[in-house]
């Protein structure tokens, strides 16, 4: 534990004071519903892997809920073009047809879930895989009628996930969702999180990304953020491309009663820990106001 939250050596005196300095963020969070997005490189590198599944084993002994949100775009093409498949994009989502559908939810619910629960369990966890279509989990519709079978949550029924909360376990969830006539649906994977996590007026909602967080027009990370600031980044043009998705998604889970999202690098180690249980905290912490 002391390692993991960036102690410099291993004398008694630095272990105390490791210890006092964490202990009012453990208290802070005891009991709450931490939902963190994982993507990126976090999930296609071993290393980063390991360390990301130590990091949710600390928080969940530190009496921490996390839930997990995954998503898979480089699995999924690796085995579109195995497949001859070619896969096409429209602003950022995955056009997603009738042949591909059931491959990208073998894909997600299969060796991509079970790899991050195989990781945290290896590290001692008692982690669950998931996806949302368990117990209705995530009802959705048609998002776009350009991008075929791809969904846009419009309820989600946290019961299941509930159950794990006083618990040893931790749920890993397969962005897949049902429609109400049974048709299944890739969902976004940093969509399928915020909604999840505003089902649960969840504490903290945390995008992992492959970026140090929101940056100003210098290429300076913006520590902290009100949802209008947000607003008038994208606006001017200082929040762009890929990140406009994450902090729209970041503004509705805290317009639907998340208190607080971050978007954080996936690639820091211990990124996670160090967001929760530090002063300086990791990437841009988004609030309303």
């Amino acid at each position: 534990m002391i390692d993991k939250l960036k102690a410099d050596t291993t004398d008694s005196v630095s272990t105390a004071r490791t210890l006092s300095q964490a202990l009012p963020y453990i208290q802070r969070y005891d009991g709450a519903v931490i939902v963190i997005k994982l993507g990126g490189h976090a999930m296609t590198d071993n290393n980063a892997m390991t360390n990301f599944a130590q990091d949710i084993v600390l928080m969940k002994q530190c009496n921490l809920n996390p839930i997990i949100v995954h998503g898979g775009g480089p699995a999924i093409n690796n085995f579109l073009d195995k497949m001859n498949i070619k896969t096409n994009f429209l602003n950022g989502k995955r056009v997603t047809d009738k042949e591909s559908i059931p491959l990208i939810e073998m894909v997600l619910s299969g060796s991509v879930n079970k790899n991050i629960v195989s990781a945290i369990n290896s590290q001692g966890g008692k982690a669950v895989g998931l996806s949302g279509k368990d117990a209705n989990l995530m009802i959705c519709e048609p998002d776009n009628p350009k991008l075929g079978f791809v969904g846009n949550p419009t309820q989600v029924n946290p019961e299941i996930l509930k159950n794990f909360l006083k618990s040893d376990f931790i749920p890993v969830v397969a962005p897949i969702g049902i429609g109400t006539d049974g048709q299944t649906y890739n969902v976004n994977a940093d969509t399928a999180a915020g909604a999840i996590a505003a089902a649960l007026s969840a504490d903290r909602l945390l995008l992992l990304t492959d970026v140090d967080g929101v940056k100003n027009k210098n290429g300076e990370i913006l520590t902290k953020l009100s949802i209008e600031d947000v607003k008038k980044l994208i606006e001017n043009g200082t929040i762009s491309k890929g990140m406009i998705p994450k902090t729209e998604t970041a503004i509705k889970a805290l317009e639907d009663g998340v208190r607080a999202a971050v978007i954080l690098d996936g690639r820091t180690p211990n990124a996670c820990l160090l967001e929760l249980f530090t002063d300086h905290g990791a990437g841009t912490l988004i609030r309303k106001q």
